[in-house]
């Protein structure tokens, strides 16, 4: 038994005409709000009230450092009962790419929009703070059981959008692009919240797909199909307990989408209905409703109850910019490092079934320019042992075989560190045109573009751990990261272990050593290169086997990222965009467009819940 609440707020931070964050493209702006945006808190603590936990699920696309630490900052400023600190407290995004953007303190992911942008930080502060206050409001005993089940194989929910590359995994068994929707984790875990009088108080779901059943040219906030998914499921069981709360967090959806099928005529892979703008909230809806029925049924079933009420905790934040990787995480050889961050030109081309980036001829162009660079740096970094030289060693060993081209770590462009001059005039493209800004108002000298230091953490709840990482991990990378955690935990009583990614910060993917050499979009979002699972496996078993010790006996180091001051933010605030201003009235005929609804397919959805 245990002392439960669960709330819910509003997170719909809009701001008409900036960039929405997920596909990173200048171009995908926010006209309207399509559906709002919350945050579901849950809120456990033991009968004792020693301990407790709190994790919040938040129809974002990731949460940034500066969004945790500004919520735990508030909590403390306005809420100290609570309770809650950066240690106890997970947030965690459904990943949804129709979401707002600016709320980064790093370069990366405010250049776009372009800019921060104060007020939609601000929003989703007090709705998450919002959220947390009401669940600690509504505490009350209650158990905690657990389900899983997986979808059949003929149930269209989820694709692996890059096969090839899974394939080259040689504990897998291989499939081809037609066979692509086994090649992914069907199976949903979700833990069911149940008063000791049997009354459902909500529950919270862990499923892989990603959540980008929108394209990039749907230009609406929108929760996507895990926003759905979630309204479907709170109307149907609301009509047991009027305030049941359920939150559809992400899997390991890395590698996984939910684009049915390829269409030919159209530029990219569509979802089960093949038009744009309304058949893609039918296809949005309809992923969206197969997750629903999954957690009903779950909900429905047989679970196992947990019956050990002890909570636990532990968070450590670690430079993922240089880790020596050990020979036991790394198949007995020695040599696996990473390197400060780099995203590649595989990155910059985009995801073929989710939406594709640079033109091929531009991608083609920059990976001749990056070969050019990296032979250069190469060939200069010979028979020389000063810093610059074990710099230049350890990148290209760490990132292997991939086209470097956007250096977040290190602040380099294709090596370029005076950005402001960088050669290729802004005009060629927006995103050069808004980095040569921001550089000219100093703001890419200060601060990585991109976070290096990220936090890992562990919550033990009964034989339960959920552990939570800034990452989105593909499917094999993320099985053996659990066998990893699975090796130490399971001695320590410990019978389930959940991943949460898209947990309390961001900065890229996790693929496998296998999987990376393809260079695919998740191998060039794989941002500390070739051995980052390798990395990331070896500090979770170090955290895992802290957690199994006294709280007197953890040894677990501090660290930070040097804080951002409000003078920063303050200069690196947002501004309309020129694409948005030359074209509003554009825009705003094509919005006729966009508001095409899916009324057909509501009142199927709506019958369904209403039997």
């Amino acid at each position: 038994m245990f002392l439960i609440g669960l709330g819910k707020a509003d997170i719909t931070a809009f701001e008409r005409g900036s960039s929405m964050l997920g596909y990173g493209m200048y171009s995908h702006i926010a006209l309207d709000v399509e559906t709002p945006l919350f945050a579901r808190a849950y809120l456990i603590q033991d009968i004792d009230k020693q301990n407790k936990i709190a994790i919040v699920n938040c129809e974002v696309c990731f949460i940034t450092p500066l969004l945790k630490q500004s919520v735990v900052d508030y909590i403390a400023k306005h809420f100290p009962d609570l309770g809650l600190s950066d240690d106890n407290l997970m947030l965690s995004a459904t990943h949804t790419h129709c979401s707002p953007a600016g709320f980064s303190s790093h370069a990366t992911y405010n250049i776009s929009v372009p800019g921060f942008v104060q007020h939609i930080l601000d929003k989703l502060v007090k709705g998450i703070v919002e959220a947390i206050v009401e669940a600690d409001k509504v505490k009350v005993k209650a158990n905690i059981t657990i389900g899983k089940s997986n979808f059949a194989n003929d149930i269209p929910v989820s694709f692996n959008r890059t096969v090839n590359s899974y394939n080259q995994n040689p504990e897998v068994k291989k499939y081809s692009f037609s066979e692509r929707h086994l090649a992914v984790d069907r199976e949903m875990t979700l833990l069911n919240f149940v008063t000791e009088e049997g009354a459902l108080l909500g529950s919270i779901n862990w499923f892989a797909v990603h959540t980008s059943s929108l394209p990039n040219n749907f230009l609406k906030l929108c929760s996507d199909n895990k926003g759905y998914a979630a309204d479907y499921l709170e109307r149907d069981l609301q009509k047991k307990n009027k305030n049941y709360i359920g939150a559809f967090a992400q899997g390991a959806c890395g590698d996984v989408s939910a684009r049915v099928r390829y269409n030919p005529n159209l530029p990219f892979q569509r979802g089960k209905y093949e038009g744009f703008y309304s058949d893609d909230l039918k296809s949005s809806k309809f992923c969206g409703q197969l997750q629903y029925e999954k957690a009903k049924e779950i909900v429905e079933n047989n679970q196992t109850q947990i019956n050990n009420n002890a909570i636990d905790y532990v968070q450590q934040y670690i430079d993922f910019s240089k880790i020596d990787i050990l020979p036991e995480f790394n198949n007995g050889k020695t040599g696996g490092v990473t390197s400060p961050a780099v995203m590649g030109v595989a990155f910059l081309e985009g995801s073929k079934m989710d939406g594709p980036g640079m033109h091929p001829f531009i991608g083609n162009f920059a990976k001749t320019l990056s070969n050019i660079v990296r032979n250069k740096e190469i060939n200069k970094a010979k028979n020389k042992s000063d810093i610059e030289s074990e710099k230049t060693h350890r990148r290209y060993t760490a990132q292997g075989n991939k086209h470097l081209a956007f250096e977040t770590g290190e602040k380099r462009l294709f090596s370029f560190t005076d950005i402001k001059n960088f050669f290729i005039p802004g005009a060629v493209d927006p995103m050069i045109h808004y980095l040569k800004h921001f550089a000219s108002l100093g703001l890419l000298d200060e601060h990585p573009w991109s976070p290096q230091i990220l936090p890992l953490q562990i919550f033990k709840l009964g034989t339960i751990a959920i552990v939570g990482f800034p990452f989105e991990i593909t499917t094999v990378a993320s099985w053996r990261l659990k066998k990893t955690l699975e090796d130490i935990l399971f001695k320590q009583g410990i019978e389930h272990i959940i991943l949460s990614p898209y947990a309390n910060a961001y900065n890229g993917y996790i693929t496998t050593f296998e999987e990376y050499q393809v260079q695919d979009y998740e191998g060039g979002h794989c941002v500390f290169g070739q051995w980052s699972l390798n990395a990331l496996q070896q500090v979770s078993s170090n955290l895992a086997t802290q957690m199994g010790k006294e709280k007197a006996d953890r040894d677990i180091p501090f660290l930070r990222e040097a804080p951002i001051s409000d003078k920063y933010l303050e200069r690196f605030a947002y501004t309309k965009s020129f694409y948005y201003q030359k074209i509003e009235k554009k825009l705003a005929k094509k919005e006729n467009k966009i508001l095409l609804s899916s009324a057909n397919y509501d009142k199927k959805i709506d019958a369904q819940i209403n039997k």
